[in-house]
């Protein structure tokens, strides 16, 4: 069975799927005609926006919960998270009666921090802004109290559900796309997506889009090596700030053809975008793909295309400035 050489393989992305069938919601693909003119290839959103908890994190803090031991059900988990991964694991830990503790940013947007709250885990908010501050510091901790750390993105189970699943799933729903946008934070939707498709489809083309002044995946292509820490930057588009996984990163070193960055800017106005054109809300991340898609970031393209939509999960507050920032005569 084919493998990435990271511990991820096809045959776990079959038992994620297996596992999760009866478990999450089938997001649909939606074609956009008005994308599509924009591309020249026809242009199917895929609305994982729509899956349970607001965002496609909830295939991976499933899956991976169910692998755990007895005892580390008795003692509990923890995680750290820009805030829809902690969602999913609250989720998940409430489904299956384990205690989860989850470490969030200062800077998390409000929607995601009430909703964690809300399923029952235990919130433990940083002093820091960034991402990549946080987890530093949340792992000193989680070790301390002796907690079974579960990564965002840097674990092959969590990217073997999270981007393999979908990948899984889209290939069925549109054959025929040979074209596939993805946002790319610390890659565990990106690596798994991007592992199942190169073995599906050989020739596909795989995009990846980042924020401008956090590009992470394009930098670590650069340099060879896994980018794992950045500064941290102000943005509402908190699932992409930061360094990308190590894991991720020799999935994706060979698989990923472009890389599409966005400026903060574009991402407000592909929120408005979607609002205008397909009365669907998305978060900051989950913008980007349409972003470079809206912009011609993403390049000339050579077949129908999937534009992954990662999450919905976004507060009124944020949204109200996200629409106040358009600028005037913008459609919305």
């Amino acid at each position: 069975m084919p493998d990435s050489g990271s511990g991820l393989s096809l045959k776990s992305v079959e038992e994620a799927f297996a596992f999760l069938a009866d478990r999450i919601r089938r997001t649909p693909v939606e074609e956009s005609q008005e994308l599509s003119r924009s591309l020249g290839v026809t242009a199917w959103l895929k609305l994982e926006s729509l899956q349970i908890t607001g965002s496609f994190k909830v295939r991976g803090a499933l899956y991976r919960l169910s692998q755990l031991t007895e005892s580390e059900r008795r003692v509990g988990v923890a995680t750290c998270s820009a805030g829809n991964h902690g969602k999913a694991i609250a989720y998940a830990a409430r489904l299956l009666g384990v205690r989860a503790t989850v470490y969030v940013p200062r800077s998390v947007d409000d929607a995601k921090r009430r909703a964690i709250l809300g399923m029952g885990a235990n919130l433990v908010i940083s002093e820091f802004d960034g991402y990549d501050d946080t987890e530093e510091w949340a792992r000193r901790e989680i070790a301390k109290a002796g907690l079974l750390f579960v990564s965002a993105f840097d674990d092959d189970a969590i990217m073997a559900a999270n981007g393999g699943t979908l990948a899984r799933e889209v290939l069925e729903q549109v054959p025929q796309a040979s074209t596939f946008v993805l946002p790319v934070g610390g890659g565990g939707l990106s690596g798994g997506f991007s592992f199942v498709v190169r073995e599906s489809v050989p020739d596909a083309l795989l995009i990846g889009c980042q924020l401008e002044e956090s590009p992470a995946l394009k930098l670590s292509l650069e340099q060879g090596r896994a980018v794992t820490r950045l500064p941290a930057i102000e943005t509402t588009a908190g699932g992409l700030e930061g360094g990308l996984g190590v894991r991720p990163f020799e999935v994706l070193r060979s698989r990923i053809d472009r890389v599409a960055l966005v400026s903060e800017t574009e991402i407000f106005e592909a929120v408005g975008w979607m609002l205008e054109k397909h009365q669907y809300l998305i978060e900051p991340s989950a913008a980007a793909t349409v972003a470079a898609c809206l912009r011609g970031k993403v390049g000339a393209l050579g077949g129908p295309a999937i534009v992954v939509i990662s999450g919905r999960n976004v507060s009124v507050q944020t949204l109200e400035r996200i629409l106040a920032a358009r600028p005037r005569g913008a459609s919305a």
